[in-house]
């Protein structure tokens, strides 16, 4: 019955897809925002946490799969923006450490780990990298900046 609301199959996966996608955004988004009286390093580490735990698993498992897959006909633009859209909120938040201009750095180091973890399911491993990732930026702040 639903595929006589969107008229196609096509129509109907891109609507369901776009509506995944804005979930991802709010979610996601809100984990990376900066929040007063806590270090952005702290956010990172946090976000990290909740996107490669069960509240964003699915997500990555969609959208993954959209990457490679043969639906990527659906949204011919979606690795463009996967990527792009990070970049604003990142920014944002190293802004808070002095940083901001890492943003391109952090969302590169994000999207190796997570390739990796979604190719090895090594969930420590990866974890830690981002940690010792994420304490390198703390470590080059700006001095006077709160981590």
């Amino acid at each position: 019955m639903l595929i006589y609301h969107f008229g196609t199959r096509d129509a109907l996966l891109r609507a369901v897809l776009g509506h995944a996608r804005q979930r991802q955004l709010d979610s996601f988004g809100a984990l990376l925002r900066a929040r007063p009286g806590e270090g952005y390093t702290v956010t990172l580490r946090n976000a990290w946490g909740a996107m490669t735990g069960s509240e964003g698993k699915p997500f990555l498992r969609m959208f993954n799969q959209h990457g490679e897959s043969p639906v990527r006909h659906l949204w011919p633009g979606f690795r463009r923006a996967a990527t792009t859209d990070w970049l604003e909120p990142l920014a944002d938040g190293l802004r808070s450490i002095g940083r901001e201009d890492q943003a391109t750095l952090v969302l590169a180091v994000i999207r190796g780990l997570l390739m990796d973890l979604d190719a090895t399911g090594d969930a420590a491993r990866t974890g830690k990298a981002f940690t010792d990732f994420v304490g390198g930026l703390a470590g080059n702040s700006t001095p006077g900046k709160r981590q």
